[in-house]
Parts: C-alpha cells; structure tokens; sequence
C-alpha cells in the first residue's frame, strides 16, 4: 500500500462539448461559526477578505468559498492544508468555530468550455446563465451534493462527495456529450 495520497479519479478526463476534468487533490477546509467573527482569521490564513453570500474570494492559490450563513470553504494547495488547519485553530481558540481538513473527502471537476453552464444544467436546478466569475451555488447534480462555481471564463469547478466521485464523473461526461448540445428552437 502506498503512503502518497491520490485524489478520487486520477487523470480522469471527457471531450465533449464541454471537457470535463478531475482536477486532481486540492486542499480544502470547513470553516464554521459567525463568518463576521472569523473574518480577521480568515484574511490572515489565506489573504482573501470573507466572501459574500454565494461568492468566492481568490487571492493567488488561495480560496475562500461561501457555503451557508455559517460556514465557508477553504481552498489551497493539498500539501498546506493540514498546516493551514492547524494555524486556523490556533487563531480561533477560544471562539465558538469548528474546523476540519475535508481534502481526502471530497473530490473535484473542472468543466470547460463555452457551454459548460448547459451541461450542468441538465443535472441542477440553476440558471447557470445568470452567474459571474466567482459565484457559486450549493444545489444538487442529479441526486448527488454539490457546490458549484464560476471559475473563470468558460470554466465551471464542481466539488462532490469523494464517495460519488466515479457516478457524478459519470454524469458530468453524460451531460457533455458531443450531440447533446441544448438548441434554441424559433
């Protein structure tokens, strides 16, 4: 058995209308309490100012998602993430917050490409049309949890459940298939 971690699907790709990608490990950590009082916290782990409700702040490598009222996402470099962890308890000690190192639990997709929106559209309940860079969603695909964010330009980020990682690629790669292409009908 090997000590290297490896993230859920390595190497994982589709081609088609959209690709869809695992992006391989990513650092990630939960962050739960009153957001305005971890905020000073948070800016001094990761550089990024507390996101607004359904944003995520980016500052170099680093990452700060909004996931509820109450918890945000920290995204990193997996290699930091357990010191980062650390460093966060050590700043919140004595407040009410929890925090916890999610990055072997969850996995992580990229999909690309101009209609990367429309693919995902056909699994969630979201207008995906009516996101900007750095908006994202918790919703589900299909019957799978999900947060979901504008990456950048043409590029959507999926974070599931580690357990699910082969359906939702799966699904993903569905939703993608070159003829499956959603059409406006006049």
């Amino acid at each position: 058995m090997s000590d290297m971690a490896q993230s859920a699907l390595p190497g994982a790709r589709y081609e088609g209308f959209v690709t869809v990608a695992e992006a391989g490990l990513r650092g990630m950590i939960t962050l739960r309490g009153d957001l305005s009082s971890l905020a000073g916290a948070v800016k001094d782990a990761t550089g990024c100012a507390m996101p607004a409700q359904r944003r995520v702040e980016r500052k170099g490598k680093k990452a700060v998602a909004w996931m509820s009222p109450d918890e945000v996402l920290i995204l990193c470099d997996y290699a930091d993430a357990p010191g980062l962890a650390s460093s966060l308890v050590k700043a919140l000690e004595g407040q009410f917050a929890t925090v916890a190192n999610v990055s072997d639990a969850r996995a992580v997709f990229t999909l690309t490409g101009a209609q990367a929106g429309d693919a995902l559209a056909k699994l969630c309940p979201v207008d995906f049309s009516a996101l900007t860079t750095g908006d994202i969603r918790r919703t589900r695909a299909a019957q799978v949890a999900a947060a979901i964010w504008v990456s950048g330009e043409g590029e959507m980020t999926l974070v599931c459940f580690r357990s699910v990682a082969q359906y939702m690629f799966d699904l993903l790669s569905r939703a993608a298939a070159p003829g499956s292409e959603p059409r406006l009908y006049a």
